[in-house]
């Protein structure tokens, strides 16, 4: 039983992204130029599978599958590629391919697919939607980038707050222009300003003469076209929102975010705020060779500054590691073990400062908890160390130097973990992408400073 249940879960798992098998079998495809097997092979596949597939594959496969297979790619495949590759897929869609799929699209998704793009490809993408579309288009572009003008979209069901349910239901049943999902109907006033919302589930389960008024949610909220598309997937996530209507400088109602697109921007903040913490910054595997390393290379100079001045630490006791070279060995140990401790409290930081749970109320109480933290793990590790170092040379003193300086170390690594962040946030700066070298640095110095710096002190 057991094993069914096993080989079960294992069939579902394989149902959910791509089968290596199934893209052996379309490259193969592909190497053939066997467009018929091609396109029976991607017929059901999810438009992110085949987004996914086209961004692993390589360059001069991805263009002859999509010489192939042009006419058939459609507006959610463009939706779900990387930024990186959109460009490229674009340039190899014949123009009418292109028109016909962007037109399937809700606004805010032909804003997203364009907004990278150069304005040429702009240009394609807007003389192939309709006035109305063009229009709204436009209008969202000129909102400032990351804002929620960019990120909402145009298509807006509304009702007029004293309409009943039965009104309601009738005409969006007498209607053929709805957006292809929607959550709220938005009741707004006469001058077309959003005042609440009802849920279609409210709306279905209430009788027919009940006013929307008496059967709105104690959610609503609205938000201004040019606040932070961050600050709006916070409330999103803080308020548990489903969608949230979007209004200008009148506060009158331009269009409304969904929850699908506001946990889009979450994802990103999050995979953001992993590559920059790593000094990657927005790289993807679909970027080229010169540019990744263009990427890297900063935080990787920035590394290498901070590693000399570690080195110019050590080299002031010189003297002293030639005396006894046990320092030498045990150094490493103390950096890498301070290096570990700042990376685990700089993580905390940087993702509480990002969720808002690190806060200026609540920091001096969070600095002590890391405080403590690291004295305690400094306390056990010195002890275990201590015995490590006693066992190895026999020397009772060095022993007490490498416990007190891997207390030192973890609980500044620990200070530093967490105050840096707060800092750089302070001033603006994002402790995602600056964090890293400044507590490699204190880690290190401090670390190699204590240790050295007690070994020449006590020992020498």
């Amino acid at each position: 039983m057991a094993e069914g249940q096993a080989q079960q879960t294992e069939r579902e798992d394989e149902d959910w992204g791509l089968d290596s098998r199934v893209v052996a079998a379309i490259l193969e495809a592909v190497e053939a130029a066997e467009s018929p097997r091609l396109a029976g092979l991607l017929e059901g596949l999810h438009a992110a599978d085949i987004a996914d597939l086209l961004e692993q594959i390589g360059g001069a496969d991805r263009r002859a599958l999509l010489q192939l297979w042009s006419g058939e790619i459609d507006g959610d495949t463009l939706s779900e590629l990387d930024e990186a590759l959109r460009e490229e897929v674009i340039e190899y869609l014949p123009r009418e391919v292109l028109a016909e799929a962007v037109r399937e699209l809700d606004s805010d998704d032909v804003v997203d697919l364009i907004e990278d793009l150069d304005r040429p490809q702009q240009d394609i993408i807007l003389d192939a939607l309709e006035e109305s579309d063009r229009v709204a288009v436009q209008q969202s572009l000129t909102y400032p980038e990351y804002s929620a003008g960019r990120l909402m979209q145009r298509e807006v069901v509304t009702a007029p707050e004293h309409w009943t349910v039965g009104e309601t239901i009738d005409f969006l049943r007498a209607e053929d222009w709805l957006p292809d999902q929607f959550y709220h109907v938005v009741l707004v006033d006469p001058r077309h300003r959003p005042v609440a919302y009802v849920t279609l589930g409210r709306l279905l389960s209430s009788a027919r003469a009940v006013r929307l008024r008496d059967i709105v949610e104690d959610s609503f909220r609205s938000v201004k076209v040019t606040d932070e598309e961050g600050d709006v997937a916070y409330a999103f996530n803080q308020y548990h929102l489903i969608s949230m209507p979007v209004v200008d400088e009148t506060e009158r109602l331009v269009g409304v975010i969904t929850i699908d697109d506001a946990m889009a921007v979450l994802d990103e903040e999050h995979e953001e705020d992993i590559l920059r913490l790593a000094g990657v910054g927005d790289e993807s595997l679909a970027d080229r060779v010169l540019e990744t390393a263009r990427l890297r290379f900063v935080w990787l100079f920035v590394n290498l500054i901070t590693a000399i001045l570690a080195s110019v630490v050590i080299a002031q006791f010189a003297e002293e590691i030639d005396k006894l070279v046990a320092l030498a060995v045990l150094m490493p140990i103390v950096a890498s073990m301070g290096g570990n401790a700042g990376t685990q409290s700089m993580t905390v930081a940087v993702r509480s400062i990002a969720t808002r749970d690190l806060t200026v109320r609540n920091a001096w109480r969070v600095i002590r908890r890391e405080l403590a933290v690291g004295a305690i793990n400094g306390l056990g590790f010195g002890v275990i160390m201590a015995g490590v170092a006693a066992v190895w040379f026999g020397v009772p003193m060095l022993a007490a130097v490498i416990a007190l300086a891997m207390l030192l170390t973890l609980v500044a690594a620990a200070l530093g973990g967490i105050v840096i962040p707060i800092l750089l946030d302070r001033v603006g700066v994002d402790p995602a992408l600056a964090s890293g070298p400044f507590v490699t640095t204190v880690t290190d110095v401090v670390g190699f400073f204590a240790f050295l710096g007690l070994a020449s002190v006590v020992l020498l």
